[in-house]
C-alpha cells in the first residue's frame, strides 16, 4: 500500500487529534490549556458548562448527548488518571496529569441524568500574595498583618464556602513562611503548593474494599498523627473536614501551629463545626486557633461578575464557660460600598499585643512599634508592586530578602527604587491608599 500522503495543515491537524485523544483530555483538552478556564463541569446528557474567570459561567459547544457516549468518555477519563471507574466503584476523586481534581460519578443508578464528572483546574505555579493584593482579594495591610503572624508561629485558617478561592490565599500566604521552615502538608488531592525545601508532602490514599491489607487506605487522620513525630514548625492541612480537626487542634495545643482551610461562613459556624460531631473540640480549646480569616464571592453589581474577597479576619480569644460565650476581635473587615478593607485592630489586636510584640521584645510604650512595623510591611508589598513584583518566584525571592535583611534596611531599599522610577509622587501616593485603611 503507497504511503498516504498529506498536505500540512492536515498533518497538523491529525497530529493534534490524536495528540488530544493519546496523551491528553480527548474533546476537553482545548479547555484543560485555557488559563482562564477554572472548572469543568458535565452535569450529565447534555452541554459540558465551564466556569469562566471573566464571564462566570459558561455553556460550552461540547455535547454528549447519548448515554453510551458520555459513560465511554467518563471511563476514558477515569483511564487517564489510572483509577478506572465502574458500576461497582462509581465515585472516583483523582488527580489528573496536569494536577486538576477528577470527580466521577459513573452511571444512571447514581447519577440520574446520566454519568457527571467536574474537573477543578490546578495551577502548578500558584498566584502570588502580591498578585492577590493586585486584584483586591486582599490589601496589603491585611497581608502584613498574615505576615507578622507566619513568622511567629501563629495558627491561621482560611475560611469560606466552595468556589472562594481559600486555597488560592493559603498557597499565596505560605511564602511568608520563613524559609527555614519544616513544613509537613496534608491533602486528600495535592493542591496546596509550599515554595520551601524542607517540604513534606503528604496525600491521602484510598482503595477499594478488594484491596489487599498491605494495599489498605491512608486517611488523613493517621497523616496529621504521623506528622506529630516529624517535628515540623508548621503543619498545612488541605481541608479539615472531620476527625482529623480534632488532631490538629491537639498539635496546636502542643506547639505545632497550623495553616487550613475550612468550610465555613462566619466565626459562629466556625465554632459551631468545630465543637461538634465529628470534630468535637473541646470549647475550652478554641483558642488554640490564633485567627481565622473568612473569604467570599463577592458580585460585584457594575460588571456583573464575582470577585473574590477577604471579607474579615479575626482573632480568637476563648471560651468564657460563666457566659457560655466565644470571644473574638475582628481586626480587619471588608467594606463592599469602597471595595476596600477597613483595619479595625489599632491598639486592640490581641495577637499584636500580646503575642507578636512579645515575641519580639517590646514592652511598655514600645508596643505601639509593631503597629508601625505593620505599617513599614504594608508599604513594601505596595512598592513591590509599583516596581512589577508580581509573579509567584519573583514576590517570594523578594519577601526571603526582607526576612534577610530586615525590615527597615528592606523598606529603605524599595522606596528608593520605586522613586527612581516612579518619582517622588509614589510615596504620596502610597501614604494615601494606605491611610484609607489605617
Amino acid at each position: 500500500m503507497a504511503p498516504l500522503k498529506l498536505d500540512p495543515i492536515t498533518y497538523e491537524k491529525l497530529k493534534y487529534e490524536l495528540y488530544c485523544e493519546k496523551v491528553g483530555s480527548s474533546i476537553l483538552e482545548p479547555m484543560i490549556r485555557d488559563i482562564y478556564i477554572e472548572d469543568i463541569h458535565g452535569s450529565g446528557l447534555g452541554s459540558v458548562y465551564i466556569s469562566h474567570k471573566i464571564f462566570g459561567t459558561v455553556e460550552s459547544t461540547i455535547v454528549l448527548d447519548a448515554s453510551a457516549e458520555l459513560d465511554n468518555f467518563v471511563l476514558k477519563l477515569s483511564e487517564i488518571v489510572g483509577k478506572p471507574v465502574s458500576h461497582r466503584d462509581p465515585i472516583i476523586d483523582a488527580t489528573m496529569p496536569d494536577g486538576s481534581r477528577l470527580n466521577i460519578v459513573f452511571g444512571e443508578d447514581v447519577s440520574r441524568r446520566g454519568s457527571n464528572f467536574t474537573i477543578r483546574k490546578f495551577s502548578s505555579i500558584p498566584l502570588s500574595i502580591c498578585q492577590l493584593i493586585n486584584f483586591g482579594t486582599m490589601s496589603s495591610l491585611l497581608a502584613a498583618y498574615i505576615w507578622m503572624l507566619l513568622e511567629e508561629k501563629m495558627s491561621i485558617w482560611i475560611c469560606g464556602e466552595t468556589a472562594s478561592g481559600k486555597t488560592t490565599t493559603l498557597s499565596a500566604i505560605t511564602s511568608f513562611i520563613p524559609s527555614d521552615y519544616k513544613v509537613v502538608s496534608i491533602e486528600e488531592v495535592p493542591e496546596v503548593y509550599v515554595p520551601h525545601q524542607n517540604w513534606v508532602r503528604e496525600v491521602v490514599r484510598e482503595t477499594s474494599d478488594a484491596a489487599s491489607e498491605e494495599q489498605g487506605s491512608v486517611s488523613m487522620f493517621q497523616l496529621l498523627k504521623a506528622a506529630l513525630r516529624q517535628r515540623p514548625n508548621y503543619i498545612i492541612v488541605g481541608e479539615v473536614r472531620g476527625q482529623e480537626g480534632n488532631i490538629a487542634f491537639q498539635a496546636m495545643q502542643t506547639g505545632h501551629p497550623s495553616i487550613a482551610t475550612f468550610h465555613a461562613a462566619t466565626v459562629a459556624k466556625l465554632v459551631q463545626r468545630l465543637t461538634n460531631y465529628p470534630i468535637s473540640v473541646p470549647k475550652t480549646h478554641i483558642d488554640n486557633l490564633n485567627a481565622a480569616l473568612f473569604q467570599s464571592a463577592v458580585h460585584d453589581p457594575e460588571t456583573g461578575r464575582y470577585k473574590r474577597r477577604v471579607l474579615s479576619v479575626n482573632e480568637i480569644l476563648g471560651y468564657e464557660p460563666a457566659d457560655e460565650l466565644f470571644n473574638f476581635v475582628e481586626v480587619f473587615t471588608f467594606n463592599p460600598a469602597e471595595d476596600n478593607f477597613v483595619f479595625r485592630g489599632m491598639g486592640t489586636s490581641y495577637l499584636l499585643d500580646s503575642k507578636v510584640a512579645v515575641m519580639r521584645g517590646y514592652s511598655g510604650e514600645e508596643m505601639r512599634n509593631i503597629y508601625d512595623e505593620m505599617y513599614m510591611r504594608a508599604e513594601i508589598l505596595e512598592y513591590m508592586i509599583v516596581l512589577g513584583i508580581l509573579s509567584y518566584q519573583d514576590s517570594l525571592q523578594n519577601i526571603r530578602l526582607v526576612q534577610r535583611v530586615g525590615v527597615e534596611a528592606a523598606h529603605k531599599r524599595y522606596k528608593e527604587m520605586a522613586i527612581a522610577k516612579l518619582g517622588s509622587k509614589i510615596e504620596k501616593e502610597i501614604e494615601g491608599k494606605l491611610k484609607t485603611e489605617w
